[in-house]
């Protein structure tokens, strides 16, 4: 055969291109082709930063462990579908209210009247006084102030909501009734200073939605001061249905809101049955609750301040309309 043509000789590859490439980069390129981003340096084992992640969660996981065993060897032990008040005046107010009382933890001696309260009353209703470490209840609440005391009670019974109104309703026209709505307010610290205002102003009862909104817990207990014991609290499923509902009753729906032309310093539905509806600090009342309330209301503020927290406005409401009806 003539020729070479049998000869491969130096065949140029696939791809490449005739001649010379200027630098490095088409090369790098090429070479990181399919390989992805760069990983982080955390997950990169042979890394430093790879060991201290896995020294960190190894340390976290041991600290769970510690802590797991740690409650289990604690004398605060809660029966299932308890839970615990803590502080010396959210407890005595539980205890006043007639709340229940299943155990009594106590850290300490008998410091004052309140904490001889809660004793006295848990050993006339038979129930444990247990002695335990500030650890412990320390460890039982989270880190919250327990001030040396605690008590189980039972999980909190809500009120039905068509016994609350039937019984406000059934007093006639010379109390009328007074209820207050909470519209997707998910702090239980807001919903405790409701009810704390709630109590001292002679409102009916507290509803709230049965999602997008706190319930009552321990916190709630704490911050109400025990007003949880007193103020009922009714959960309902539809908070526009239940304004339907008052309004049908004879109630006259107000919520509170910053636009509004209305003061809640001289509206008149203040002497009225009524229901006071407060919306969440920002978003402000959900566009259909609003549209359902027969009055907006707004509280006269500052310029410098854009809003107020939902429990402040609730409480400086339920404030205007106590000194209306006083009149």
């Amino acid at each position: 055969m003539a020729g070479n043509s049998q000869r491969r000789g130096a065949v140029r590859k696939e791809g490449s291109k005739k001649g010379s490439t200027k630098g490095t980069g088409g090369q790098r390129r090429r070479g990181l082709a399919g390989k992805g981003p760069t990983p982080k340096a955390e997950d990169r084992v042979y890394h430093v930063a790879h060991k201290k992640k896995v020294a960190a969660e190894r340390r976290e996981k041991t600290r769970q462990q510690q802590a797991a065993a740690a409650a289990r060897r604690s004398r605060v032990q809660v029966s299932e579908g308890a839970e615990l008040i803590f502080g010396r005046n959210p407890v005595a107010e539980a205890v006043r209210a007639g709340a229940p009382i299943h155990k009594v933890f106590l850290a300490g001696g008998l410091s004052d009247n309140r904490v001889e309260l809660v004793v006295r009353t848990a050993t006339a209703l038979g129930a444990p006084i247990i002695e335990v470490s500030k650890t412990d209840l320390d460890r039982a609440s989270d880190g919250a102030v327990h001030q040396g005391v605690a008590i189980e009670v039972p999980a909190y019974e809500y009120a039905d909501f068509d016994e609350l109104l039937e019984k406000a309703l059934a007093r006639g026209p010379e109390r009328p009734p007074l209820f207050v709505m909470l519209d997707s307010i998910t702090d239980p610290h807001n919903l405790g200073a409701v009810l704390r205002a709630g109590g001292a102003f002679g409102v009916d009862g507290v509803i709230i939605g049965s999602r997008r909104a706190a319930s009552v817990n321990a916190t709630v207990w704490k911050v109400s001061a025990g007003a949880v014991a007193r103020v009922p609290v009714a959960k309902v499923t539809n908070l526009s249905r239940t304004i339907q509902q008052c309004q049908d009753a004879g109630l006259f729906a107000v919520g509170l809101d910053g636009n509004a032309d209305v003061s809640v310093r001289n509206f008149k539905l203040a002497t009225e049955p009524l229901l006071l509806v407060t919306g969440a600090e920002g978003d402000g009342l959900s566009r259909l609750v609003r549209d359902t309330c027969d009055q907006i209301a707004s509280i006269p503020i500052s310029a410098a301040v854009e809003s107020l927290n939902a429990s402040v406005a609730t409480g400086i409401a339920l404030y205007e309309v106590a000194q209306l009806r006083a009149e």
